[in-house]
C-alpha cells in the first residue's frame, strides 16, 4: 500500500499543500480533481520524490519514499507526463524500452527486450513498434508513453492529465486502457484530473483539494455532489447518474458576491 501522511509542501512562503491524508491501493484508482493551482502536480511530484514535502511522509509497504535511491524508486513507481516530448526521435518500441532503464546497466538484455515486446502486445501496440514516435497520433503517442511507463514493472502509476489534448474517442480508449491495466497488473494508480465526468466514470476513489487542502475523499457517488462541486469549483451543477455513474452537467459560475462572502467568512 502506499500511505500519505500529514504531507505538507510550502513553496517559498506559500502553503501550496496541507496536512494531505491518503492510501491507495493496488489494483485502485483514484483521480486527484481541483481547479488550476489547487496543489495536483505537486501532489504528484511529492509522490514521485521529485520534490521533498516540508512534512509528512510517504510510504510503500512501510518504506520511506524519500529515502529510496531514484533507480529503486523508479523500479516501483511510473510515472506519465502531462505533455508528450516536443521531439522524441525514435521508434515506438525504442521508446518504450526506455521504460527498462532502471533495470539496465549497459545494454539492454533479452529479457527488457521481451518485457516490451509483451507490454506493447497486451497494450493492442504491437502494430505500432517500428513506426516513429514522432508520426502517430496524439492519442497513440500518449498509449506509448503508458505502455513505457508499464515496462517498469511498477507497482503504482502516476499520471498527471492523462486526457489532456485527446478527443473524445481517445480520451475514453486511453481510461478504458488504465482501468484494465489496473485490475489485470493489479498496479494501483494516482492521477490528477480536470473531467469531472471522466473521473466519475473510471475511478475507484476521488480526491477533492481545494486551496492546497483535501476537501473530500470517497467513491465517485460520494463525492460527486452538488455541495462538494459547488464549494471546489464555485460553479452551479446538476448531477444525473447515468449508467450507475454521477454524471455532472455544469449550469452557472456562482455569482461573485457569494464566492466574495464565502472568502471573508
Amino acid at each position: 500500500m502506499l500511505q500519505v501522511g500529514n504531507l505538507s509542501f510550502n513553496y517559498r512562503q506559500t502553503c501550496v499543500l496541507k496536512d494531505i491524508d491518503l492510501n491507495v491501493k493496488k489494483g485502485e484508482i483514484i483521480s486527484v480533481l481541483g481547479p488550476n493551482g489547487v496543489g495536483k502536480t505537486t501532489l504528484l511530484k511529492c509522490l514521485l520524490g521529485m520534490i521533498k514535502p516540508c512534512s509528512g511522509f510517504i510510504k510503500m509497504d512501510d518504506m520511506d519514499i524519500l529515502k529510496m535511491s531514484p533507480t529503486h524508486r523508479a523500479r516501483l513507481i511510473g510515472y506519465v507526463p502531462q505533455a508528450f516530448p516536443s521531439k522524441f526521435p525514435m521508434t515506438v518500441f525504442d521508446a518504450v524500452l526506455m521504460g527498462r532503464k532502471p533495470y539496465v546497466r549497459f545494454v539492454p538484455s533479452g529479457k527488457d527486450l521481451e518485457v516490451v515486446s509483451k507490454v506493447l502486445m497486451s497494450m493492442n501496440l504491437n502494430h505500432l513498434g517500428l513506426k516513429d514516435f514522432d508520426r502517430i497520433s496524439g492519442g497513440q503517442k500518449q498509449k506509448v508513453l503508458i505502455a513505457r511507463a508499464i515496462a517498469q514493472e511498477p507497482c503504482y502509476l502516476i499520471l498527471d492529465e492523462p486526457s489532456s489534448n485527446l478527443d473524445v474517442r481517445h480520451q475514453l480508449e486511453v481510461m478504458d486502457m488504465l482501468k484494465k491495466l489496473a485490475q489485470k497488473k493489479n498496479i494501483g494508480i494516482i492521477m490528477a484530473m480536470h473531467s469531472l465526468n471522466l473521473a466519475s466514470r473510471f475511478s475507484d476513489r476521488i480526491v477533492m483539494l481545494k486551496s492546497g487542502c483535501m476537501v473530500c475523499n470517497g467513491t465517485p457517488l460520494e463525492v460527486m455532489t452538488p455541495k462538494i462541486i459547488e464549494t471546489v469549483y464555485k460553479i452551479e451543477v446538476n448531477i444525473n447518474r447515468i449508467n450507475g455513474y454521477p454524471y455532472t452537467i455544469p449550469l452557472n459560475p456562482m455569482p461573485e458576491n457569494i464566492i466574495h462572502k464565502e472568502l471573508l467568512n
